[in-house]
């Protein structure tokens, strides 16, 4: 996870630092993970980026909006759960809303920890799905730091998200799960909307498309092999995901 100094690679060419791999994912991605497969493979930088802004994320949303109207609002958006509650003595309600926004905040404060987690996931079936499927020669370290600065356009999501609060966006409205205008499913109402199609213009979202061609794109870079192969890799787990929260949604309602 260190960072060295720019030195030559065995192709002769420098190596970039982590910030400018973390511009290049932006503006010229090839870069970036090029470098990532002449076996620079660090990625605290991108990492360390998402921690700081996420906490930055969880500052405001708990100045401004408050984790128990948090919690309250997230029971409001499922049916089931809210009956759930009014069917408890108002001391019992009370202490399902305490543990509820307990278990909130705790969420924010391992978000670091879910967020290495969910790369090392992913990261693993991407890196199996590219080497098993396509005959890729990919290695574990290349495509966790794909992952990694792939993951570089969410911060996009969570400033907007604090412009969002900071423009006085209601709290009584605010909604954990889709807290920035980057999907169809952020102009639609979550209450008055079919479940199911709430889903899928939820999962409809600029930034998870815009990451998962980074993904693509990076993954067969480091496994040498087309990058037609990365697309169908990561965008075929998406869609397998989709369908199921899509599909989920419709049964359970």
């Amino acid at each position: 996870m260190t960072d060295t100094s720019v030195q030559p690679t065995a192709e002769g060419t420098p190596q970039l630092s982590q910030m400018e791999r973390v511009m290049d994912v932006f503006t010229a991605p090839s870069k970036t993970f090029t470098d990532i497969k002449n076996g620079h493979r660090s990625w605290w930088l991108p990492f360390l980026i998402m921690l700081v802004l996420g906490y930055v994320f969880f500052f405001v949303v708990n100045s401004k909006i408050g984790m128990r109207q948090v919690s309250e609002n997230q029971i409001k958006l499922n049916p089931k759960a809210e009956e759930r509650m009014q069917n408890l003595s108002a001391e019992q309600r009370e202490s399902q809303m305490k543990i509820s926004a307990y278990v909130t905040e705790g969420i924010f404060a391992a978000s670091p920890l879910f967020v290495l987690m969910m790369g090392i996931v992913i990261s693993a079936v991407m890196l199996g799905t590219i080497n098993f499927g396509f005959g890729g020669k990919a290695k574990f370290g290349s495509v966790l730091a794909v992952w990694m600065y792939a993951m570089m356009p969410s911060v996009i999501k969570t400033i907007l998200g604090i412009i969002v609060i900071y423009a006085g966006s209601a709290p009584e409205s605010f909604n954990i799960s889709n807290f920035a205008p980057t999907n169809l499913g952020a102009f639609l109402s979550p209450t008055d909307t079919n479940p199911a199609l709430y889903t899928l213009a939820t999962s409809l979202d600029v930034i998870t498309i815009w990451t998962l061609a980074l993904v693509g794109i990076g993954t067969s870079m480091v496994a040498g092999v087309k990058r037609s192969a990365g697309y169908i890799a990561s965008f075929g787990w998406w869609a397998v995901i989709v369908i199921a929260s899509v599909g989920w949604r419709a049964i359970a309602g």
